[in-house]
């Protein structure tokens, strides 16, 4: 199967693959105490998927986010990893795109470091991570990796995926209930990616004939 014709499925990683509110919420407030600076991490957790500095600008002066985002980021690693679970079906997702002769990327505003511990840490193993993408700007990745389908969570999800002219696979696990993915032009909303591997094959199946 030449380039052009494999099988490129994106994944967006919070929310999508792996349940990141536990984890983002001991951070949160791992930040918080060492900062002193309140921080209301369970209305932090509802806003997931934008840009750290977005989050935090609800909490910390403008002139103080690139030093309080880089030391998020820092102290990450210890107190979000380890209380992270996949979600339901991930695992099987990214298995389901191999199976079909595929492969999976994990396109993502996440710091890609600390993306990467994620997926390590539960066993998840695409072909390809980049992080610092959000929205619109994940578009130049799926277009690197010629990815014909993009699956996440949020409206910026389903603009990543139409600005790369990919098709949008949405699941309502995150902060986007289904009405509102499907406004943003989602292609597709799937329950969660539990659902993933029988569409996924149905898709390939038309795709090729």
């Amino acid at each position: 199967m030449s380039s052009e014709t494999l099988l490129t499925v994106g994944f967006d990683l919070d929310m999508t693959l792996i349940d990141s509110r536990p984890g983002i919420k001991a951070a949160y407030q791992a930040l918080s105490a060492e900062t002193g600076t309140f921080i209301d991490a369970d209305e932090a957790v509802t806003r997931l998927g934008p840009p750290l500095e977005q989050e935090l600008a609800h909490w910390f002066a403008e002139a103080e986010i690139p030093a309080v985002a880089d030391r998020y980021r820092e102290i990450y690693p210890a107190h979000a990893i380890g209380p992270t679970p996949a979600m339901p079906g991930a695992r099987e997702a990214v298995r389901a795109v191999r199976a079909l002769g595929g492969r999976a990327i994990v396109v993502t505003a996440k710091h890609e470091p600390n993306a990467r511990l994620h997926l390590a840490h539960l066993g998840i193993e695409p072909d390809a991570v980049v992080g610092w993408l959000w929205a619109e700007a994940k578009a130049g990745a799926l277009r690197e990796y010629g990815a014909q389908v993009y699956v996440g969570d949020h409206v910026g999800d389903v603009r990543g995926a139409r600005a790369a002219g990919a098709l949008s696979v949405t699941v309502p696990t995150g902060p986007c209930p289904e009405p509102e993915l499907r406004e943003a032009g989602a292609d597709v909303v799937l329950a969660d990616l539990t659902e993933l591997p029988a569409w996924l094959e149905e898709y390939a199946r038309t795709r090729t004939a």
